[in-house]
Parts: structure tokens; sequence; C-alpha cells
């Protein structure tokens, strides 16, 4: 059977667009009841599909001149402690464990180069169980917009 059916992905859509919008505007847009609407909506926040309505924001006007990927091998046995180091900085915007070579990939965000290096090295380099890092300056990034199809599947253009 099947959970999610085309309303609900061309919901998901919409609001992946613009999750400011008014149901009032996004019924118009998409040509159903305002009811129905907010009632398909509150249902994929209950089922736990949309997890939470979020803003994009221009980090550059709240001073973050530069963004970098750190790719981090470690001591196994000092997981958690390093992963609450990591936390614990605000510059460090994400944490995710990958396979590959490393172990976990960071993402930071700093005012500048120097606030990198400060960062990467001076910090992050000093956490007991660190044993490596290599850092990816982001020169350039471009987004493509998420598409939702009925059967679930998720294509981006």
């Amino acid at each position: 059977m099947k959970q999610f059916d085309e309303l609900d992905m061309t919901i998901l859509y919409e609001l992946t667009l613009d999750s400011s919008i008014s149901i009032p505007v996004m019924s118009e847009k998409i040509g159903i009841n305002t009811s129905v609407l907010y009632s398909r909506i509150k249902r994929l926040v209950r089922k736990g599909l949309i997890k939470r309505f979020t803003v994009r924001i221009d980090d550059s006007m709240l001073g973050v001149g530069v963004k970098a990927a750190v790719g981090i091998n470690r001591d196994p046995k000092l997981k958690d402690v390093i992963h609450t180091s990591l936390m614990e900085m605000p510059e460090v915007a994400s944490i995710s464990e990958i396979t590959g070579r490393f172990d976990i990939m960071i993402m930071i965000y700093a005012r500048d180069i120097d606030s990198l290096h400060d960062t990467v090295i001076g910090r992050i380099g000093r956490i007991p169980g660190i044993q490596s890092t290599e850092t990816f300056v982001e020169l350039q990034k471009t987004e493509k917009d998420p598409a939702y199809l009925a059967d679930g599947q998720i294509m981006y253009r």
C-alpha cells in the first residue's frame, strides 16, 4: 500500500520551494480545498515525513565568508568524546559518519580563512583522538530543487 500519493508529493514540492507559503495561496496554486490541504500537511507532519518548517538564510550577511568540509580520521575508542567536542563548536554546522577514507565529515562555517585555520588546526586538531584532518574549502555551490514523485522517488532539477 502506498503511503504517500501524488498530492502529497505536490505539497512537499511546494513547501520545499517556500515553506512560508500560506495555506490559501498554496491551495489556489495546486487547485485543492484549503481544509483538505491543511489536513494533508498535518498528516505529513504527524507521519514524520515533514520534520520541520525552516528558512534558508544568506550566511554571508551574518559574517560567514568561508564554508569548508573537513574529513577527519579518529580513534574509534574516542568517538563519543570527539563527537561531543565537535558539537560544542559553534563553527561546526554538521557531522556525518561516512564510508571511505575518512571516518567523519564535518561542515564548518567560518568568518574567514584565518578563522577556519584556527578552528581546524587550533581546536579540532587538538581534540584527543583526532588522528588527521583534510580540509576542502567550498569555492562555489549550486543547488538543484527537489521534485517529489508519487511513487516516492526524488528527482533533482
